[in-house]
């Protein structure tokens, strides 16, 4: 068993009158042990230490480790202190139960949950295993400059002062939300000033800020189907009514019956989840016009634009808002690395009080040093020069996957030539259905995502969602050689469903 490190200072009852130091101390350790306070492989402090602290001699403290590591409770290792003992001698005189049988729990009366704890579903988060074909969602890690951001993280550090440890407002550290306002401004065609700018710990926490402060229970709140959902998880948990929005060439058809009475609007309008379509002009225009005139909001989700292989990345529907009816958000998350926990959005401007206040009283604002290092690697044109360097490569990626995937799929799986982001949509030919796809696939160690997991009411043909982006082109075309040879076999067995 691995040893756990401490230094913590440990604290026992007090010693009863008349009771010798020694005995006092070994019944309070084996005490703590016992009662699980101090775990099977955690490290002690020193001899030294626990004698300062508790005003008694070094030899007290080491007779009764002694004794302790006698009954088997402690363990010494030389050079590296000691150590509560991974097998207590208490483990070895427990009977153990039958197979089959079950400890009996106490009888506990049902907990009186809220309205919204009674909603709550789980969201799946980003599993951490290697990158294999065809995996969606994800950037090249590989490929991401880690040295050079530990180099702007230890510098960062090296110059604070103490307001980095102080903290900053609840809209985020100003640099960076003026970094931001310039980068959207230029290479989105955002309408913002940094005022505006309100950075967040990602898409999931806007959408969540978001819901809250304008959904009730009933209300109606519209979202693409097939689409992402975490949206509609979110929205859900709060009480909404959800009006799956239908989807074509242009983009979310906006059905009045649909659209009757709705409070916001969730879209993808630069690259959809997880079709790939772009929001055409005349629908964006019409979608809104029906806000402005309905006194609705809508969510703009721009979260994987920066990668475009056709043509300029189209500007944002935020963009074309002049009647600030548009919230605008991102994250660098799928831009850089997952675990940078980092995102935005902008706010129209009689909004910004209202925003700033609720993180006041809520999430504060994200850690302030990953503020200062992604400032610093905009500002400095590290962010610029790696967007570019990622656009070429992930365009080479998806041309690998195009052209071998004509070759060696010819027959089986149709795949589009999307225009942006990280994955494209591939569809099923043969009457090949997707769970048989899926598990066929699993068994050759590729990943593939069904398309019918993100579609409510509107289903849409058999689809597998093929990621590109986070595999190199040797292990793009190894997938594509067993996922050819796992639907190959799905059509010989003439098997549906799993």
């Amino acid at each position: 068993m691995p040893k756990r490190a401490t230094v913590f200072e440990l604290t026992f009852p007090p010693r009863d009158a008349g009771a010798t130091a020694y005995r006092w101390l070994c019944s309070a350790v084996r005490a703590r042990i016992l009662e699980g306070s101090l775990r099977p492989g955690m490290r002690l402090p020193g001899t030294r230490d626990l004698a300062e602290q508790h005003g008694l001699s070094r030899g007290t403290i080491v007779n009764a480790f002694e004794q302790l590591k006698a009954e088997g409770y402690l363990e010494g290792r030389v050079g590296s202190g000691t150590f509560v003992s991974a097998t207590l001698p208490e483990q070895w005189l427990v009977v153990p139960p039958e197979p089959g049988t079950q400890p009996l729990a106490r009888a506990r009366r049902p907990r009186r949950l809220s309205s919204f704890a009674k909603r709550v579903r789980s969201f799946p988060v980003l599993e951490v295993r290697p990158s294999r074909a065809f995996r969606p969602n994800l950037p090249a890690l590989d490929l991401f400059p880690a040295a050079l951001w530990a180099q702007i993280t230890a510098r960062s550090l090296r110059h604070a002062s103490s307001k980095l440890f102080t903290g900053c407002g609840p809209m985020g550290y100003p640099p960076l939300r003026a970094a931001v306002a310039d980068y959207l401004r230029a290479s989105r065609g955002v309408r913002c000033v940094p005022e505006q700018v309100a950075i967040v710990s990602g898409v999931q926490d806007a959408l969540d800020l978001v819901a809250r402060l304008f959904i009730e229970p009933g209300d109606r709140v519209c979202v693409e189907d097939p689409g992402y959902p975490g949206a509609s998880i979110v929205f859900e948990m709060l009480g909404a009514k959800i009006s799956a929005m239908a989807l074509d060439e242009q983009g979310m058809v906006l059905h009045a019956r649909g659209l009757r009475g709705a409070k916001l609007v969730y879209v993808t309008p630069a690259h959809q989840f997880p079709l790939g379509i772009a929001m055409s002009l005349q629908r964006r225009l019409a979608l809104l016009d029906w806000a402005r005139r309905s006194n609705a909001l809508i969510f703009e989700d721009d979260y994987d634009s920066e990668f475009r292989y056709v043509g300029h990345p189209l500007p944002a529907l935020q963009g074309l808002d002049h009647g600030g009816c548009v919230l605008f958000a991102g994250s660098f998350s799928k831009v850089l690395f997952p675990s940078l926990r980092l995102g935005y959005m902008v706010i129209p401007t009689d909004l910004i009080a209202l925003f700033e206040a609720t993180k006041s009283a809520t999430s504060r604002h994200p850690t302030l040093l990953d503020q200062v290092v992604l400032s610093e690697f905009i500002t400095e044109g590290h962010f610029g020069r790696h967007l570019r360097r990622m656009r070429g490569v992930y365009a080479e990626r998806q041309r690998t996957l195009l052209e071998f995937g004509r070759q060696e799929l010819k027959g089986l799986l149709e795949i589009s030539s999307v225009e942006a982001g990280l994955q494209t949509v591939g569809w099923l030919l043969a009457g090949i259905d997707e769970a048989s796809a899926t598990k066929a696939a699993a068994a050759r160690q590729v990943e593939v995502m069904p398309l019918g997991r993100f579609s409510r009411e509107h289903p849409t043909p058999a689809g597998l969602q093929l990621g590109f982006a986070a595999m190199d082109p040797a292990e793009i075309r190894r997938g594509v050689r067993e996922l050819g040879a796992a639907l190959r076999g799905v059509k010989r067995s003439g098997f549906r469903g799993s």
